[in-house]
């Protein structure tokens, strides 16, 4: 039997061709994806069809087939947009232009073809093509599909044509109301996206939508010319005014909230400003914040986004009530995430009177409770339990492993991977594990994929691929230690903890070589040219040129060292370490300014999406690390600590760190 499971893994890879590495230069096909890949960019259409036939028989046959075709979409045949599907039926590229072809029928409105070819899409991830869906449903069976379409067309940055319709069709047959659209109004314009406000007010308002500019450009000069509101979209526009204004100066929105315009303003109108108000004093740490949000009588009139800046407000001001208060207004989708469940939790035993309610707190705990992530570690800590390393599942065994190998969408993608296509590669990896069928792979087909990406040494498409498993969790590919020597001895050498520097580097660049983000930082530690050129100097590192921020060696020697020197800049507060090497570190200073937080507070409070849960990942992620590499159980408070107004004197830090 073991001979047997032996053979058929051997010929799983004989069979799948990747036994010799892909990007090779004898494959000559692979020159020629190359180049459409920049025709393709280029959208150059003639020359991606003189390419094609040279890419017959080749493995990414499909992804230049798709190009070539993609950029003449909205002119080919529905003849040729057929044998297409056809001819790739079941792969990634079907779906893909699928997708695409669904779009363009939505734009054109031709609702039969769409009907007809949307029963056959799998993906449906695609936001703007599950609103023409929806139309077409709504139009078709007259089905409520009001609650779904308005959380999709909340959820949507910028206005597009197909959430739009699906609305405008929703509100002419009056099953969506009136304040549904000046809530995505009121969404739009505290995201700065006055196009999608205006958008919305135009259906509702359409007289009144080109005002919508005047008040984005200078809300303070439009409220200052208007004195009464007595219909309800002047109202409405008054709010979208000092919501505006909210985002420049909250102090300034709230005194002519207090002074002029509360009492014009319907109950729910008022609450609602008055929650955007705290936001963005929440957003510039005021301690005043948590004062707006108590001016908000009816927590129900909120969404989620206003109410989770009530508890960040309320948890810097030590509010215990207001945090339950606020957690228990959520929506069910918003209860069930690990972060409120586990402020709701805290927030309980903080106020509990009796034994039912600390019962009730403990059980929340327990809801989270696991190695997973940042809150669920937490609360791994308050049921008294510390974080170690789980037991492995049960290895794969050797069929399995021959049905990842032998998988043509994984076999294409770590192909294009190979090939310098990552992005391609990567979006064929993620179908095919989460997308080809209903609920994506499941864990012990997930865990053989992971299993051979981590084999081809494709850490982000290994980790990302094993974190979606559900009822085991495999440490060792969630959590992979490529160069674990020269990690572990240039840390040790300068005194910084190993786990910290792999916790940073998994989130920074998931071990991808290459790395290079959008603002130019470069390498496994993301490090920026001016940072590398000014560290380099720093640790004497001589004859340093940009160009070596890519060697692997250098790369870990200078992010290292930056680490280390932000780390004692910040008298050892890992918190606040990484939220500067994020962030930089002028940021965290002023951040860290105001009452002393447990960091966990502190760390919820950081005004910046992208810090905050880089902050929370990359320190779980420490605690992860810093099992496997003791052995020991670890604690995630432990490294978290307090954070506070500066204990030593400006001089002690270091002004010129970048």
């Amino acid at each position: 039997m073991k001979f047997r499971c032996i053979l058929t893994l051997l010929s799983a890879i004989a069979t799948s061709g990747l036994l010799s590495a892909p990007a090779q230069s004898q494959n000559r096909g692979d020159d020629v994806l190359l180049e459409m890949h920049q025709a393709y960019r280029k959208q150059d259409a003639n020359r991606l069809s003189a390419l094609l036939p040279q890419t017959r028989g080749h493995a990414l046959e499909p992804m230049a087939a798709y190009w070539e075709l993609r950029v003449r979409l909205d002119m080919a045949p529905v003849s040729e947009i057929h044998r297409f599907l056809n001819t790739y039926a079941g792969s990634y590229y079907e779906d893909r232009l699928r997708n695409d072809w669904l779009q363009q029928l939505g734009k054109r409105r031709d609702w039969a073809t769409f009907h007809a070819e949307y029963r056959h899409f799998r993906m449906r991830d695609d936001r703007e093509v599950r609103c023409y869906a929806l139309a077409v449903e709504a139009m078709n069976s007259k089905a409520d599909v009001a609650k779904e379409g308005l959380s999709l067309w909340y959820a949507q940055r910028d206005a597009d044509d197909a959430c739009t319709y699906l609305v405008e069709h929703l509100h002419s047959g009056r099953q969506i109301q009136a304040l549904d659209l000046w809530r995505k109004a009121r969404i739009a314009m505290d995201a700065n996206r006055p196009r999608a406000a205006q958008a919305a007010v135009d259906i509702e308002a359409p007289r009144l939508s080109e005002q919508v500019a005047l008040i984005h450009a200078d809300p303070a000069k439009y409220l200052e010319q208007r004195i009464l509101a007595i219909t309800r979209s002047r109202k409405e526009l008054a709010v979208l005014a000092l919501i505006r204004l909210a985002a420049q100066d909250p102090d300034q929105a709230a005194d002519l909230l207090s002074r002029r315009w509360a009492t014009q303003l319907t109950p729910e109108e008022r609450h609602w400003t008055w929650a955007v108000i705290g936001k963005h004093a929440a957003l510039n740490l005021q301690d005043r914040a948590a004062s707006h949000f108590a001016q908000v009588k009816n927590t129900s009139h909120l969404n989620d986004d206003l109410l989770s800046w009530k508890v960040r407000a309320a948890l810097r001001q030590d509010q215990w009530p207001q945090v339950l208060n606020a957690t228990q207004a959520m929506s069910a989708e918003g209860r069930k995430d690990p972060t409120w469940v586990y402020w709701r939790a805290r927030a309980l035993l903080a106020t509990a009177k009796n034994e039912t309610q600390r019962q009730e707190a403990q059980d929340l705990l327990r809801q989270i409770a696991s190695v997973r992530g940042f809150y669920e570690q937490l609360a791994l800590e308050d049921l008294g339990q510390s974080i170690t390393v789980p037991e492995r599942p049960s290895a794969l065994t050797p069929a399995e492993k021959a049905a990842a190998l032998t998988h043509p969408g994984l076999q294409r993608a770590l192909y294009a991977i190979a090939l310098g296509l990552r992005p391609e590669g990567n979006r064929e990896w993620n179908y095919s594990t989460s997308l080809h069928t209903p609920g994506g792979m499941n864990d012990r087909e997930l865990l053989a994929a992971a299993d051979l990406a981590c084999q081809r040494q494709v850490w982000d498409r290994c980790i990302n691929t094993s974190e979606r498993t559900k009822a085991v969790f495999d440490h060792e590919q969630r959590f992979p230690m490529p160069l674990r020597e020269t990690v572990v001895r240039r840390a040790s050498e300068i005194g910084l903890d190993p786990a910290f520097v792999y916790g940073l580097i998994r989130q920074e660049s998931r071990f991808i070589m290459d790395a290079r983000s959008h603002v130019g930082a470069s390498g496994l530690m993301q490090v920026m040219p001016a940072t590398a050129k000014w560290t380099a100097k720093k640790i004497g590192l001589n004859n340093f040129k940009p160009e070596h921020i890519n060697d692997r060696e250098v790369n870990v020697a200078i992010g290292t060292a930056y680490l280390k020197l932000v780390l004692d800049n910040f008298e050892g507060s890992m918190p606040m370490a990484t939220a500067a090497y994020n962030a930089g570190p002028n940021r965290p200073r002023s951040w860290r300014n105001g009452p002393q937080l447990e960091a966990a507070i502190w760390a919820e409070n950081i005004p910046f999406f992208e810090t905050r849960d880089y902050v929370k990942k990359v320190l779980s992620n420490t605690t992860h690390y810093a099992a496997i590499l003791t052995g020991q159980p670890q604690s995630l408070k432990a490294r978290l600590g307090q954070v506070g107004p500066r204990h030593l004197p400006m001089a002690s830090a270091d002004p010129d760190l970048p």
